[in-house]
């Protein structure tokens, strides 16, 4: 008889929206608090936990795998030892983050910031006529499940999708091709909006810096729902006012209240909400489920991500 898969989850709230799994005996391990007595082999992360609240798996050797509710794994890689496998929340937070990305885009691109502002003064701003989003030419940074989710949301917007990888690739049905970040500085300088979703790795930091931002046109669009080293605080700072910056995410973060990012001119920010609807919770649970299904019945787990 197959023995019973021991699975911890952060608090009681997930162990009751997940519910009872044919194999799997479920335990809460709060990872602020000391680790449970049982040998969890399934250790299922807070969301958003930073590397603090995953290095306690160091010290439960039953740990085998390290399952994420983010799609990010950039706080997990430098704690989390080699022989444990780490899983991703793949395709939880596609829906979400593109929304986002779409309205950050739509916010800059028609003043929503300064609307807001006005609001606040009780100000009625004098029409102008502002860039909008039809006809302008959108390069997605990033093209992987998020990315992809971005640009199909702005297909109907009437805009001209580009979209770039860490290779290229053949085109799907969005676009014709798929460029690598090799194209990258002769793509730029024919671009409105650029929208990132890089992931924070080491290959990725600074990616769009001094050169990469001084390629753009002027007026230029950057957004970013990925992570916030991608962009390279001091060129965006730099450039601010020639071009436009709409953020998620920022570096350092969160960001302090003196920062000068605050207030550089054509900057919106948003508190890293990107997946934060009520879209993630049941989609999350179906994911768990999914999974640990998967793992009791003996089947490799979905989504680990590679290290290196």
């Amino acid at each position: 008889m197959k023995g019973m898969l021991t699975v911890s989850f952060p608090d009681q709230t997930w162990l009751d929206d997940v519910g009872p799994i044919e194999g799997v005996a479920p335990v809460v391990w709060d990872p602020t608090q000391p680790p449970p007595g049982e040998d969890v082999e399934v250790f299922v992360a807070p969301y958003m936990a930073p590397s603090a609240l995953l290095e306690p798996v160091r010290d439960k050797p039953s740990v085998r795998l390290v399952q994420l509710l983010s799609a990010g794994v950039d706080a997990a890689l430098p704690v989390v030892p080699e022989h444990i496998a780490i899983a991703n929340a793949h395709g939880v937070h596609d829906a979400a983050t593109a929304e986002l990305a779409v309205a950050l885009v739509l916010a800059a691109q028609r003043g929503f910031d300064e609307f807001a502002a006005a609001q606040a003064k009780g100000e009625w701003l004098p029409r102008e006529f502002r860039p909008g989003l039809a006809d302008k030419r959108v390069l997605v940074l990033g093209y992987g499940s998020v990315g992809s989710a971005i640009a199909r949301r702005l297909a109907p917007f009437e805009v001209e999708l580009t979209a770039v990888a860490s290779r290229a690739r053949g085109g799907d049905d969005l676009v014709d091709r798929i460029h690598g970040t090799d194209e990258l500085l002769d793509l730029l300088p024919q671009q409105d909006v650029v929208i990132s979703v890089l992931p924070g790795t080491a290959a990725t930091k600074g990616v769009l810096g001094t050169e990469t931002l001084a390629a753009l046109p002027d007026g230029a669009l950057v957004v970013n729902v990925g992570r916030g080293p991608a962009l390279d605080t001091d060129a965006a700072l730099a450039e601010a006012g020639r071009l436009r910056f709409a953020l998620d995410v920022t570096d350092p973060e969160p960001l302090p209240g003196d920062h000068p990012l605050w207030s550089a001119p054509g900057v919106i920010i948003s508190p890293h909400v990107g997946g934060v609807t009520e879209a993630f919770r049941p989609r999350m649970v179906a994911l768990l489920r999914e999974q640990l299904s998967r793992l009791a019945a003996g089947e490799e787990p979905l989504h680990v991500v590679g290290r290196g």
